[in-house]
């Protein structure tokens, strides 16, 4: 397998890896631009602008661009999220040439039709009581919102009922305009596909296209703030999602912080799924997770519990959370960089993973990081720095709350934080870089 990289005269950067044993391709176009830069009164328009490249274009209907992609047996989606939006396809390798002319009619000649606007915004409003009806899935919105109080970054993805009906297509173009420039975008592809097949034909689709500069300070900086959110609602069960602040995309324990989660909570042999569901059985889920943006992050922890079970559960975690600063076992760390060792690699064997993983790299640390230079890391990572970056996660750091459900049992944050912190010893070592 071979990365192969061209950056074209306007700025659009084009990454593939050809995977020679393949007979399928996956290809797409990520965009840098997400929720997170919307202006105040835009709130959901990315989201919108992503389900309306479907709606048809001047030489596609919608139906046309559906039966075109399925009448060759491929798929065709699209995504956004808090940084980016991506629109990508999965077909045959002789398909290739007809998937990239889609996403470059989609992307370049959408007409944005009333009746389709006013339809689609019928759906994601849809949507939005979907996801108000997912208390496991509302939650860590919540979450986000409490952890950057105020800022578009913590707003939800999807936008509120009155933002979604506002938009016209008027708006629609104008986002586009302003951020769906080449020199925000990145053609991925990988499996079986040419890079000078690839460079060729999106030269001919997107190479006239002149670069314009993303409107100055329309990304405000982000500043974890914390907080709280509590919601009490008549279920079954409690859902709680608990987090501190975390480490930019591939900047300093950016995988450090990744491997940290894997022993707190990244599968059945974890210490919070060991002493939380297994040994105490205080919930019936838990797991820790690692979110990361170019200029911030999150380590958090989401349980689902019983409300009886809720005011044992809340302490329980934030103590195995503070017993990290105390001291990670070598064992403990062999394991989770296997784990995420083996995570990473094999991602690279799905020609969709791999793809977005290419996109990613390059719109958050400028260049592809090789399977050699990722394994050093990870061997970098040691039982001291990971009790030292949790010591700094966890003990010193403003927390962030958010629960839904019987939390009438859920201690106080400032209560549960310092009782965890009581008694735990944190001994001073060398720093490591990277």
């Amino acid at each position: 397998m071979s990365v192969e990289i061209t950056r074209l005269s306007n700025g659009l950067t084009i990454a593939t890896e050809t995977m020679p044993t393949l007979e399928s391709a996956a290809l797409g176009v990520w965009v840098k631009a997400g929720a997170r830069d919307e202006a105040r009164d835009e709130h959901g328009i990315a989201h919108l602008l992503e389900h309306m490249a479907f709606k048809g274009t001047t030489k596609r209907s919608a139906r046309d661009i559906a039966e075109q992609i399925e009448d060759v047996g491929g798929e065709l989606n699209a995504s956004t999220s808090v940084e980016t939006t991506a629109y990508y396809a999965r077909v045959m390798k002789d398909d290739v040439p007809l998937a990239l002319d889609i996403l470059a009619d989609i992307l370049l000649d959408s007409r944005f039709d009333d009746e389709e606007l006013e339809r689609e915004q019928q759906v994601i409003l849809q949507e939005l009581g979907a996801a108000e009806d997912t208390p496991d899935d509302i939650v860590f919105d919540h979450f986000q919102e409490s952890a950057f109080h105020d800022q578009i970054i913590g707003r939800p993805i999807l936008g509120t009922r009155d933002s979604v009906k506002s938009f016209t297509a008027g708006n629609l173009r104008a986002y586009l305009a302003r951020h769906y420039t080449p020199g925000q975008m990145i053609v991925s592809a990988a499996g079986a596909v040419s890079h000078r097949d690839i460079v060729d034909r999106v030269t001919a689709a997107f190479g006239d296209i002149a670069d314009r500069p993303v409107v100055s300070g329309a990304r405000e900086t982000a500043r974890y703030t914390g907080g709280e959110f509590r919601e009490e609602r008549d279920l079954a069960d409690a859902q709680m999602v608990l987090g501190f602040q975390g480490r930019p995309y591939y900047k300093r324990d950016f995988y450090a912080a990744q491997v940290l989660s894997i022993i707190l909570g990244g599968g059945m042999s974890s210490r919070l799924f060991q002493e939380v569901r297994e040994t105490r059985g205080l919930c019936y889920a838990i797991s820790a997770f690692h979110w990361s943006f170019s200029d911030s992050g999150i380590f958090g922890v989401h349980a689902a519990t019983g409300e009886e079970e809720l005011a044992e559960l809340a302490p329980v975690i934030v103590e195995e959370l503070a017993r990290a600063a105390d001291g990670i076992g070598e064992k403990e760390v062999v394991r989770a960089r296997a784990q995420m060792r083996s995570s990473l690699l094999m991602s690279q064997e799905s020609p969709a993973s791999r793809a977005g993983q290419m996109a990613r790299q390059l719109m958050f640390n400028g260049d592809i990081i090789s399977n050699a230079e990722l394994l050093d890391r990870l061997g970098a990572i040691t039982a001291g720095r990971l009790a030292d970056l949790a010591g700094a996660t966890f003990l010193d750091a403003v927390p962030t709350l958010a629960a839904i459900g019987p939390v009438s049992h859920l201690p106080a944050l400032g209560s549960l934080m310092e009782g965890a912190k009581a008694g735990v010893a944190r001994p001073v070592r060398a720093a490591v870089n990277g």
